[in-house]
């Protein structure tokens, strides 16, 4: 029995079927190499993919999600709006969600963050700096002053999206640009934390310090409590007519004005 929460990697699951060099580097897929990480590290897991029915997100699945990862590329459009309202809803009941690299432009993260999430990109193959600036967050537990990737994509700012609530990471690219690639966020009772590395073409989710930051994106990322509290107050309603405190209840006057 495992106290870890359970988690549901999601992943279109396209390139891999598409590009022999991708492939290759991920044979399972990107969703198969992360669940198969995590799964090591003893989360329940499971995984879903864009051509499965309902995407694979079927209310029976996300009902027993505690943290959803979300990669997305070049099927965002593909996915319908009825999930993306289901993964809205249970975020804010307290599903965490962690969205992976190019999850940036996904309809889930989007509708989620309220912005665009447009940055600029370089596909050169240079080195990315991952510098820790949050260093007592529990997602940068583990890391040193920051890691290493020799060769990935470039996501430079600015990056569309609101003010962090915490930022854990800051990205520096061999070619000058630097980016905010660790940010996390609270919607509803729900966490959210944005991680940049993951480029298909290049085995970054077989890097040790990427797979820690994603089981420790995992622990930070699921439920706190057990209320669903939007469940709650679709059954209570809204009104709360006896209040916590004694007042004296002054009610208004409705005021007749002559008609002009």
């Amino acid at each position: 029995m495992t106290n870890l929460p359970r988690v549901t990697v999601w992943n279109e699951y396209y390139h891999e079927r598409r590009n022999d060099k991708i492939a290759e580097i991920y044979p399972e897929g990107i969703h198969g190499a992360i669940a198969n990480h995590l799964a090591s590290q003893g989360f329940p897991t499971h995984t879903a993919t864009l051509d499965e029915p309902e995407h694979g997100l079927t209310d029976e699945v996300l009902a027993n999600t505690d943290v959803l990862f979300w990669w997305g590329h070049m099927a965002h459009n593909k996915v319908s709006d009825e999930v993306v309202e289901k993964v809205f809803r249970r975020v804010t009941e307290g599903m965490g969600l962690v969205a992976l690299h190019s999850a940036h432009d996904s309809k889930v993260f989007k509708k989620l963050m309220g912005n665009s999430g447009a940055l600029t990109w370089r596909e050169a193959s240079e080195k990315e700096r991952i510098w820790v600036v949050a260093p007592g967050h529990p997602i940068a537990d583990g890391l040193g002053e920051y890691f290493e990737l020799p060769k990935t994509e470039m996501y430079g700012e600015p990056f569309d999206i609101p003010q962090p609530d915490v930022l854990v990471f800051i990205s520096w690219f061999q070619g000058g640009e630097v980016f905010r690639s660790g940010c996390c966020f609270y919607r509803g009772r729900g966490k959210i934390f944005y991680f940049r590395p993951g480029h298909e073409t290049f085995p970054i989710y077989h890097d040790k310090n990427v797979q820690k930051v994603i089981a420790n994106a995992a622990k930070w990322a699921a439920p706190t409590g057990t209320t669903d509290v939007f469940s709650y107050w679709d059954r209570k309603g809204w009104h709360r007519p006896e209040p916590l405190e004694p007042i004296e209840v002054v009610r208004e006057i409705e005021i007749e004005h002559p008609h002009e």
